[in-house]
């Protein structure tokens, strides 16, 4: 039997599952799939989750039962490339054939002191619940720092601004208007929510240092009850940690057929491996439709395809709140109720198709 290992349960290897299973998995195949935790987790939710409006529950979704199936929870340590074998913590390493590796990304700190040790993140579920708890924990007027006005970050304040009116909300960015991946006029929209909803922004600024409840912006100290870091993503610390090219935010270089270019066995999915597009649940999905192509022809001795088609993104869509929102689709801004909606229906489905 060959042995197809799947590290993380997340977008990507929900994704391989799906495609393969029920019907699609050669009989002298099995697939390991190694998580932390016993479900697919929605990442897409943790500010949401974070922010108190929504329950864990409401972002876990069971993996798929199969006869071929084997989950194993534990945690990875590392890869041994010359056997062939998945190190796990505390447990017996996992032989594969081919490996399909999706652990996420963690925070990029930036070399800034005290950032990862005195902030909370929404990187990961685990973290995600502390988050909640520091959050909702807080005495009313007490003040929150959020450290990056990406998608994550504008999310995360939105919705805290909604579940908790009573407390401070101050947004950092380093740009001169939040957002900056989006258009300006898009952006200038979503900070006039900010405005009406009490939601204070400071761009242009530099966080050089963080103490307990304090962050320095420009060596200025400013105090705040809860510091939370959404300014910036890097790879797993496995995949950094790997032998390959890699690009400056420690994501694996691949092949057009998403392996490892010494290592035809690797292939590398969603925010571990390197691409031009922003990480993002489509792009991953996408990744694991064209390794599942090239696992299906090789098990069948056929020919692979020299290249893939570009994968095609349909757009990206943030949350304000419950009832308003923004993005871009088919590179058109929309903004308000609609692309709430267009969210909250896009989430539904994906809930509904998997669960």
């Amino acid at each position: 039997m060959k042995n197809l290992v799947i590290l993380g349960g997340g977008y990507g290897g929900m994704k391989v599952l799906n495609e393969l299973l029920p019907n699609h998995l050669p009989e002298d195949v099995t697939i390991t799939l190694i998580d932390r935790v016993p479900y697919h987790c929605l990442k897409t939710e943790y500010y949401a989750l974070a922010a108190g409006t929504i329950s864990d529950k409401e972002i876990r979704v069971a993996f798929p039962e199969h006869s071929q199936l084997n989950i194993k929870y534990g945690d990875v340590i590392g890869i041994d490339q010359k056997d062939k074998k998945v190190l796990l913590n505390g447990e017996d390493p996992i032989e594969y054939d081919d490996l399909i590796v999706g652990l996420g990304c963690e925070d990029k700190y930036h070399g800034v002191p005290g950032a990862d040790e005195y902030t909370y993140s929404i990187q990961s579920i685990e973290k995600s619940r502390r988050t909640y708890s520091a959050l909702n924990n807080l005495a009313p007027g007490s003040v929150v720092g959020i450290v990056g006005a990406g998608l994550s970050g504008v999310e995360l304040a939105s919705e805290l601004s909604e579940s908790r009116e009573d407390i401070q909300i101050k947004l950092f960015d380093r740009g001169k208007y939040i957002l900056s991946s989006f258009p300006e006029r898009l952006s200038k929209y979503v900070e006039n929510w900010f405005v009406r909803h009490n939601v204070e922004i400071i761009n242009n600024s530099n966080i050089t240092k963080v103490e307990e409840k304090t962050l320095f912006n420009h060596d200025q100290a400013i105090k705040c009850d809860v510091i939370v870091w959404t300014a910036g993503i890097q790879a797993n610390k496995i995949v950094r940690e790997m032998e390959g090219e890699k690009d400056r935010l420690g994501r694996l270089e691949v092949t057009p057929h998403h392996h490892l270019p010494n290592d035809e066995h690797i292939f590398i999915v969603g925010d571990c491996a390197s691409s031009p597009h922003a990480p993002s649940a489509q792009l991953a999905e996408g990744q694991a439709e064209q390794i599942v192509e090239v696992l299906k022809k090789r098990w069948n001795g056929e020919p692979l395809p020299e290249t893939f088609p570009p994968i095609k993104l349909k757009g990206v869509l943030g949350s304000l709140g419950k009832k308003q929102g923004f993005g871009m689709m088919a590179e058109r801004a929309i903004t308000g109720r609609v692309a709430r909606l267009l969210k909250s229906g896009i989430l539904w489905m994906y809930k509904w198709h998997n669960g």
